[in-house]
């Protein structure tokens, strides 16, 4: 039987508390990798880094972001260019007829704004939860909800916040435990200690801040599955 199964709500809120208390001084630099300066900017990348590298991203949206300033300018471009502008990002062909299709959306429905509410992001071809999670957060300080990545997933487990298997039902979870004001931060800092301690091979154990809230530390090492 897992922790979550025998703490209580209560137990679990507290810990979480503990949790981001100790990751704020661990790091106090966590924050999105992205560069963007406006929501379409978040949107466009956070697309394109579908199965890509945040820094390939920032690479590309160096040049991309001068190129095309608007929604109107995404949607007009001819596909083949486009294509091009986002090759190094991998499967450059889809990504480019989604920023299309979603960019027209844009300028058709909601007057070439990106939607600040989680119904209307969740409207546009492609866009799921955590790509609007984003959005929200990170563009607009809305928090509708949490951005479970592979790192929040994996963490979230590793940690015994949660035994879902879904991101949908992570989310619900973490949302129930973890303070609303804190959604956004949460997530942030879950990613940097990922990235930076609890990798998904080789976590360190050892040099964790969390080791002794962490009931997965003696088998953290062993491989883990895809969901």
């Amino acid at each position: 039987m897992g922790w979550v199964m025998v703490m209580s709500k209560e137990d679990l809120k507290r810990r979480v508390l503990e949790i981001i208390n100790r990751l704020e001084k661990e790091h106090p630099d966590a924050k999105i990798a992205l560069n963007f300066s406006n929501p379409l900017e978040l949107l466009v990348a956070t697309i394109l880094a579908a199965q890509c590298t945040d820094e390939r991203v920032n690479q590309v949206t160096r040049n991309l972001f001068k190129k095309y300033r608007s929604a109107e300018d995404y949607a007009n471009a001819d596909i083949n260019v486009l294509e091009q502008d986002i090759k190094p990002t991998g499967y450059y062909r889809v990504k480019a007829r989604r920023i299309k299709e979603v960019c027209k959306i844009l300028v058709e429905k909601f007057n070439s704004e990106v939607p600040k509410t989680m119904e209307g992001l969740l409207s546009l071809p492609g866009v799921a939860r955590k790509t609007a999670n984003i959005v929200l957060t990170n563009a607009y300080g809305i928090n509708e909800g949490i951005i479970v990545d592979t790192h929040v997933l994996r963490l979230a487990k590793r940690l015994g916040l949660t035994e879902s298997k879904t991101r949908e039902r992570i989310e619900k979870d973490l949302m129930e435990i973890v303070p609303k004001d804190k959604w956004g931060r949460f997530a942030d800092l879950l990613i940097f200690h990922g990235r930076r301690v609890c990798k998904a091979r080789k976590p360190n154990c050892e040099m964790c801040v969390l080791k002794d809230l962490c009931p997965s530390r003696e088998t953290a090492e062993e491989p883990e599955r895809d969901d």
